[in-house]
């Protein structure tokens, strides 16, 4: 797929959409073109029926992504203007890759730092390899944090864990990021891709429309009330139960065979 820049890769494997960053001599820095380049490529994986899966990660092992391109702040970022055009780039990039209708994981080995932990808890799921890092240093950098991002991570870790990471602006290991729940499971790094390509496979060949709902219904539970809408939860519900895969599903049952679904 042509992702507009050599420094993002998107491509379809076994019903696993990967989308990666593509600069491993910056760790995975975010450059402007990266941010642009990642809403065409989620809006490509959300219309194509054969990717079940969509997987996030960072090219090489020893970055997830290290945060946003510092180098070139001065042209992108050089004045209130362009700060804007570059903010919204970022933001349109988070908003899809938080809209996916399609279950999402980040693969991240070694450093998983700022805007790099950003992008990661936009993923349903986080995998990381046992030497990976992770770190907010915003107040070691005088920087603002917008509500959005913090309220992500509140709802991944709790009020406590989020007051740490930001207070403290250290780098956590793989091992404090598990047990704080910022991350789903921490392998050996030699092991992370094999798991979750298979972490990956088990979930593609499970009912898409039931995952769905489900994704759906979760994410409204960590919407304040007022913003909820049950309804479109509702409908997706009731989808399932008038699909064929909730045929297919009951007959594989019985047939004591593993069903084939076809989202639909």
């Amino acid at each position: 797929m042509d992702t507009g820049t050599t420094r993002m890769i998107a491509r379809k494997e076994h019903g696993i959409g990967w989308l990666i960053f593509n600069q491993p001599e910056k760790l995975n820095a975010v450059s402007y073109d990266m941010w642009v380049a990642v809403p065409k490529i989620i809006a490509a994986f959300e219309a194509d029926p054969d990717v079940r899966v969509i997987v996030m990660t960072g090219a090489g092992e020893k970055a997830f992504v290290s945060g946003a391109d510092i180098s070139e702040f001065e042209q992108k970022r050089g004045t209130a203007d362009a700060i804007k055009i570059y903010n919204e780039a970022g933001d349109r990039a988070n908003t899809a890759l938080i809209n996916a209708t399609k279950p999402t994981i980040a693969m991240i080995r070694g450093y998983c730092i700022g805007g790099g932990l950003g992008l990661a808890l936009t993923a349903d799921l986080r995998i990381c390899g046992d030497t990976s890092t992770f770190a907010v240093p915003a107040a070691r950098l005088g920087l603002g944090y917008a509500y959005a991002g913090i309220k992500r991570l509140v709802d991944v870790v709790g009020p406590s864990f989020a007051k740490e990471i930001f207070y403290t602006a250290r780098q956590f290991t793989a091992e404090e990021a598990r047990i704080m729940g910022l991350v789903n499971r921490v392998l050996p790094v030699a092991d992370v891709e094999s798991y979750v390509r298979k972490y990956a496979a088990t979930i593609a060949g499970n009912a898409p429309l039931t995952i769905k709902a489900a994704k759906m219904a979760i994410n409204a539970a960590t919407k304040d009330p007022d913003k909820r809408d049950l309804a479109v939860v509702q409908t997706a519900v009731d989808a399932c139960f008038a699909s064929d895969d909730y045929r297919e599903g009951r007959t594989a049952f019985m047939e004591k065979r593993k069903p084939a679904f076809k989202g639909s």
